[in-house]
């Protein structure tokens, strides 16, 4: 079928429904090359007598095209029986390709209409295409109706957590929490299916079927669930809501994927984490990006937004219309509420996770992390309990800002899957360097990035690292070859004068090079994904221990010193 790019089935609320939905890709070459007769004659049937086509291949014609389209998808769903139905025309990158959407009730009637739909498309050139609109709602009206959709309304509490950067530390936090508030937490996110702690399905459950399973679970009475932008783009969200949503931030990353190529597009993907949440639950925001806070006008929650800014005008607009904030006062976080003086609960120092307040984005995933367990009805004294013993560790938060000591080097193991991770990466490296140190940076990419960041993630770290090498990840180069992603980490760093970077097969490898050269006081870092149990075992066969709060906090002092 020429006119049919693809058919996607998505089970729950998504980019273009709150409910489940089927997803055309349509190839409109042939409505945009017919000429200004046979398009008028194809509106009229659709009911479109006043139609104005425009030329052939024309920007008119592209407009009219996304009209016509989304009247034809109406018109079959009319005849067929249905009516009322909703349906979202968009636009991609490709101006031959047009997104149709539209809700649906039984899978198979939905997926015959999306094929028969494409069937009239196909026919638009022939003199029988007044017929095929016919013979489409009827084939539609005949068609078995098929299964319902699966989406899961939930029983227990649910906390679902978005965002680029911080998701998972964000999840893991707020399960922690839960749990030390005595609670049966199942917890779903991209290492895996956690129930009460213990991981019971290693995989990237970030998608629907990752909180299907959590919520399936008979012990589970507390539901945190991490939602990815790929899971709600080919599949949906698995829940038909949530009771506290948090949305970390929207930066670049995985553009170019799936029809999202830019970041604003992005930002609207996540807002489906926060659109779905219940009218009597809390929506968390973080108030220091635009396009998060920007959700604000399309929720049906109420809004708690976080921020490091006290002063945040953000903040002083959610308060005065009744929302609330958690924020840092004088080294406190704190919460504040409208027409109250703010309450205290614990100093940034207290929070290892901040890593002795260090950590920027750790900082505010404290901030996300009280804002929804508070609003989850978790209280205070406990997420004050749950702070203190959430730990920057392998157990507690692995492969994000893992630090070690090998003798007198430390060594800091970081996702730092995108330029802000990475900056994140090398803030934290800086923040622990003695004066007169060096920083020494494993460099690693996954292959579905699209060159510029990838570019982009050389230049970080030549520009902010003192020695850097790469290491690959076999497992995720994604259609990519080793050499390839070399050559733009290498042009990325040559932007900044500095070549010749050596590369390595694996991050293990990596590490042992850097460690290799590594004086007393140096700080190494890698960017870790692909061999993260291999790394810990790696690092304990030398000696390496991970690093307490107090050993952290000591670094922290000296460097600073």
């Amino acid at each position: 079928m020429a006119s049919l790019v693809e058919l996607r089935v998505l089970e729950g609320p998504n980019l273009y429904f709150p409910r489940a939905a089927i997803k055309l890709t349509l190839d409109i070459s042939a409505l945009s090359g017919v000429s200004e007769e046979t398009a008028s004659r194809f509106a009229k049937r659709i009911g479109l007598a006043n139609a104005r086509p425009g030329a052939p291949d024309s920007g008119f014609r592209q407009r009219f095209a996304l009209r016509a389209v989304s009247r034809l998808v109406r018109a079959v769903a009319g005849e067929s029986g249905t009516a009322r139905l909703g349906v979202r025309v968009r636009p991609t990158s490709d101006q031959h390709q047009i997104v149709v959407a539209y809700p649906w009730v039984h899978r198979e009637r939905a997926q015959v209409m999306g094929r028969a739909v494409a069937e009239v498309l196909d026919a638009i050139q022939t003199p029988e295409l007044e017929e095929a609109v016919s013979a489409a709602a009827e084939r539609v009206h005949a068609a078995e109706p098929g299964a319902r959709p699966h989406t899961l309304t939930p029983k227990v509490p649910v906390v679902a957590v978005t965002g680029t950067n911080g998701k998972t530390t964000t999840s893991r936090m707020i399960a922690h929490l839960a749990r030390t508030d005595g609670r049966v937490v199942g917890w779903s996110n991209t290492d895996g299916i956690y129930i009460d702690g213990e991981l019971v399905e290693a995989g990237d459950y970030s998608g629907p079927s990752g909180a299907g399973r959590v919520l399936a679970h008979d012990n589970v009475r507390f539901a945190v669930t991490e939602t990815a932008r790929g899971g709600i783009l080919l599949k949906g969200i698995g829940l038909t809501r949530n009771d506290v949503s948090v949305v970390t931030n929207v930066s670049a990353d995985h553009l170019g994927l799936q029809g999202i190529d830019t970041v604003d597009q992005l930002a609207e993907v996540k807002s489906v984490v926060a659109r779905i949440t219940r009218k009597d639950g809390w929506a968390v925001l973080n108030a220091d990006d635009p396009r998060v806070l920007a959700m604000r006008s399309v929720i049906k929650a109420q809004p708690w937004v976080f921020s490091r800014d006290p002063d945040s005008p953000a903040i002083r607009e959610v308060l005065s219309a009744g929302g609330r904030a958690t924020t840092v006062i004088d080294g406190w976080v704190a919460v504040l509420l409208p027409d109250a003086d703010p309450d205290p609960l614990i100093e940034l120092v207290d929070v290892p996770m901040t890593l002795a307040g260090l950590s920027r984005f750790n900082v505010e995933n404290t901030l996300a992390a009280v804002s929804a367990s508070l609003a989850a009805g978790i209280a205070r004294e406990v997420v004050i309990g749950g702070l203190r013993t959430f730990l920057p560790d392998a157990e507690h938060n692995p492969g994000r800002m893992n630090f070690f000591s090998l003798g007198d080097v430390s060594v800091v193991i970081d996702l730092a899957h995108n330029e802000a991770g990475l900056e994140a990466l090398i803030e934290i490296m800086n923040g622990v360097r003695r004066p007169g140190s060096r920083l020494l940076l494993g460099l690693g990419v996954v292959g579905d990035r699209q060159d510029d960041l990838i570019e982009k993630l050389g230049e970080i770290a030549a520009r902010d690292s003192d020695v850097v090498a790469i290491g690959h990840k076999e497992r995720y180069f994604r259609g990519r070859t080793a050499e390839e992603l070399e050559a733009l980490m290498r042009a990325g760093a040559e932007r900044v004068g500095v070549t010749g970077i050596p590369a390595y097969p694996t991050e293990v490898a990596c590490l042992s090079a850097l460690v290799g050269q590594a004086l007393p006081g140096d700080v190494v870092g890698l960017m870790c994904h692909a061999e993260r149990q291999e790394v810990y075992d790696w690092i304990a066969e030398q000696g390496g221990t991970p690093d307490q709060p107090e050993t952290l906090a000591a670094k922290v002092r000296e460097a600073r010193a």
